[in-house]
């Protein structure tokens, strides 16, 4: 059996990995710009997270409640810093902490589903996720040591989620 390419985690996956690089590259000058890059992110992200809840009911009939509020959440969280990038810069250590604890813990509750199909990528998204978890972690508690590497552990972030978006493309 040949499996398919999930072009949307393919995509996302991609935009991660390059927003990861460009964060990488000029940490001092790319805060606006980072608000932005996350905005749209999350707002393609939430997209293809309904997407994927869609594909998942039609083909096994489970409705998972986690991945629709992730998409919502994704989609409200990238509107809003789009319409208030000010608030974005001011907020980025607090709002990239929240959204990395919740969604690395998400996608946890979700992994369950990579478990009997994906075999290796289960336990690659585990570790992942958890790593997601901690990064949100430091963020959260250290927001002025974090605003001065939030372009490094922002970079760290997209880079570890755009690898696991990549692997579960194929």
């Amino acid at each position: 059996m040949t499996k398919k390419i999930n072009w949307d985690y393919f995509f996302v996956g991609i935009l991660f990995t390059i927003t990861a690089l460009v964060s990488f590259s000029n940490p001092a000058s790319n805060l606006v710009a980072l608000v932005y890059g996350f905005a749209i992110l999350a707002i393609i992200k939430g997209v293809s997270e309904l997407t994927l809840r869609r594909r998942i009911d039609e083909f096994t009939g489970a409705k998972n409640i986690y991945i629709l509020v992730l998409g919502i959440v994704d989609i409200l969280l990238g509107v809003f810093l789009i319409f208030n990038a000010s608030v974005g810069v001011i907020a980025l250590p607090y709002i990239f902490a929240i959204w990395f604890i919740l969604d690395s813990i998400f996608e946890l509750a979700v992994a369950s589903v990579y478990r009997n199909t994906a075999g290796n990528y289960y336990w690659f998204d585990i570790v992942m996720n958890v790593l997601g978890i901690v990064l949100g972690i430091i963020l959260l508690f250290n927001p002025v040591s974090s605003a001065l590497t939030l372009a490094f552990l922002v970079g760290a972030y997209f880079l570890f989620s755009g690898i696991s978006y990549l692997a579960a493309a194929f």
